[in-house]
C-alpha cells in the first residue's frame, strides 16, 4: 500500500499545480473569498459524500468572540465550505480545517494574483498561506473516494473565510456544534507538529493630549510622548508574563521571546511645530497558555489606569480587535502521536514544537473539546512575502501523510 499511495500521488502532480493556480488567481483578501467557496464547492461535488456551503450573515457580528480588525466587512455572499466522507460507522473522526482569505499584497509584490510556476515550485499570493492547504485538503479527500479507504469514521473538511483577519469564518464553523474525535489545521509547518499554538490579543490604543504651540511648552500634552509611555507600560506587563509563564510549557520554553508584543503602528500628529492632541498605537500582545485573552485584555485596561502618570490614565482608551486564546494538546496524546507516525512513515522527521504564531485551533480545542494539531506543507517563513511560494511535491507529500493518518485514525 505504500507504494501504491507514492504512485498515486505522483500521478496527481498536474492537478495539484493546476487547481492550486486556479485558486491563487481569485484574489480572496477579506471579503472577497465567495468565488473560492464557490470554486471549491462546484469542484468538491461528487467527489465527496456531502458538500454544501455554511453560510454566514451578518448577525455574526453579534458573536462575542467577532474579531474586527478589518472594518466595513459584511457578509451575505461569503460562506464557508463543508465536505465530508462518510465513514461506515463506530470509527473515530477527523475534522480538517484551512481558509480561503490571503492577507493584501504589498505595493511592491508583482503579480500577486498571476501564479508563476518555476521548477515544480508555485509562487503567488496565497501559494503557501492557505491555498496550497486547500489544495492539500482537496486531495486528501479525492484519495478517499479514489482509493475506497475502508473507513469507520467521518473525515469532514471546514474551509472558511477571514482566518487572517481573527478567525471569523470558524467562529461560524464553531457554532454549529460540530464535533469530532481530532481535528487537524492545515496552515504551512514545514511538516512539524505543533499541537501547542500560542494565543493573541489585537488591540487599538488611544491617547489624548493637550494641543498647542511649540513655543508654549508649559501649556501643552503631547499625546505621542504619553502613548510612549504606554507602550513602555505594555512592554513591562509583556516581560512579566513571559518571566511567570517559564517551565510550565516545555515546548514554548525553547524560544526566547514565544509571545511578543509587537507595536505595529503609531500615528500622531499634524504638524512638525505643534503638540499632538491624538495618538494612536495598534498592535499585537502574544498570549500563552498560563493566561487567557479575558485576563490579558483585563490586565492592559487596568494596567493604565494603575499607572502613576495621572494624566495617561485619565486620557487612554483601549479596543481589542481580535482576540485568541492558546490551543494545548499535550505532545503524547494519541492525535500528535498517530499523525507523527504517519509523518515518519514517509521519510520525514515528524518533529514537534510549539507554535509562536496563532491560528484558528484554539476554537476546535478550548470550546469544542477536540484535540488539535497544526501541520502542513510550505514554509510560514515566506507566508504574507512577495516570494510566496509552495513546492507542488510538499503538497503531494503532507497529502499522503494525512492519507496515512486517516488510515490509522478513522479505521
Amino acid at each position: 500500500m505504500s507504494e501504491d499511495l507514492k504512485t498515486y500521488f505522483a500521478s496527481k502532480f498536474d492537478q495539484t499545480a493546476e487547481i492550486l493556480m486556479d485558486l491563487i488567481r481569485i484574489p480572496s483578501t477579506a471579503g472577497g473569498e465567495g468565488p473560492v467557496a464557490k470554486y471549491l464547492h462546484d469542484r468538491l461535488q461528487g467527489l465527496c459524500d456531502q458538500v454544501g456551503y455554511v453560510e454566514i450573515t451578518n448577525d455574526i457580528k453579534n458573536d462575542v468572540d467577532y474579531s474586527t480588525p478589518v472594518k466595513g466587512l459584511e457578509y451575505g455572499d461569503r460562506p464557508n465550505v463543508r465536505a465530508a466522507q462518510k465513514g461506515s460507522g463506530g470509527g473515530k473522526s477527523l475534522i480538517f480545517n484551512t481558509h480561503m482569505d490571503v492577507v493584501p499584497p504589498s505595493s511592491t509584490m508583482e503579480r500577486p494574483f498571476d501564479p508563476r510556476f518555476e521548477d515544480g515550485i508555485v509562487y503567488g499570493r496565497g501559494a503557501c498561506d492557505a491555498k496550497g492547504q486547500l489544495v492539500t485538503m482537496y486531495l486528501v479527500l479525492q484519495a478517499i473516494r479514489d482509493l475506497q479507504l475502508d473507513l469507520r469514521g467521518d473525515v469532514i473538511g471546514h474551509m472558511v473565510i477571514e482566518e487572517e483577519n481573527g478567525g471569523n469564518g470558524t467562529v461560524a464553523m464553531a457554532r454549529t456544534g460540530e464535533k469530532a474525535d481530532a481535528a487537524i489545521v492545515l496552515e504551512p509547518s514545514n511538516f512539524m507538529l505543533y499541537p501547542q499554538i500560542r494565543g493573541a490579543v489585537w488591540f487599538e490604543a488611544t491617547v489624548y493630549g493637550q494641543s498647542g504651540h511649540s513655543g508654549q511648552p508649559g501649556g501643552t500634552v503631547s499625546a505621542l510622548l504619553k502613548a510612549l509611555r504606554a507602550i513602555d507600560h505594555f512592554t513591562a506587563y509583556h516581560d512579566v508574563a513571559l518571566a511567570e509563564s517559564r517551565g510550565q510549557y516545555p515546548l514554548f520554553d525553547v524560544f526566547p521571546n514565544p509571545a511578543p508584543l509587537t507595536i505595529g503602528q503609531l500615528h500622531a500628529g499634524d504638524w512638525p511645530a505643534q503638540a499632538p492632541q491624538k495618538a494612536i498605537f495598534t498592535g499585537v500582545l502574544g498570549i500563552l497558555p498560563d493566561r487567557t485573552k479575558e485576563q490579558v485584555m483585563k490586565d492592559l485596561r487596568e494596567l493604565i489606569k494603575g499607572s502613576d502618570d495621572e494624566w495617561l490614565k485619565d486620557h487612554f482608551e483601549i479596543e481589542f480587535t481580535y482576540r485568541h486564546d492558546a490551543s494545548v494538546t499535550e505532545p503524547d496524546h494519541p492525535v500528535v502521536q498517530t499523525l507523527q507516525a504517519a509523518a515518519q512513515a514517509v521519510g520525514l522527521e515528524g518533529a514537534v514544537s510549539a507554535m509562536t504564531a496563532s491560528c484558528d485551533a484554539w476554537w476546535y480545542s478550548n470550546q469544542l473539546g477536540i484535540p488539535t494539531c497544526w501541520f502542513g506543507p510550505g514554509n510560514l517563513g515566506v507566508a504574507h512575502s512577495n516570494n510566496e511560494h509552495i513546492a507542488v511535491e510538499d503538497i503531494l507529500t503532507a497529502a499522503e501523510v494525512l492519507v496515512r493518518y486517516i488510515r490509522e485514525w478513522c479505521a
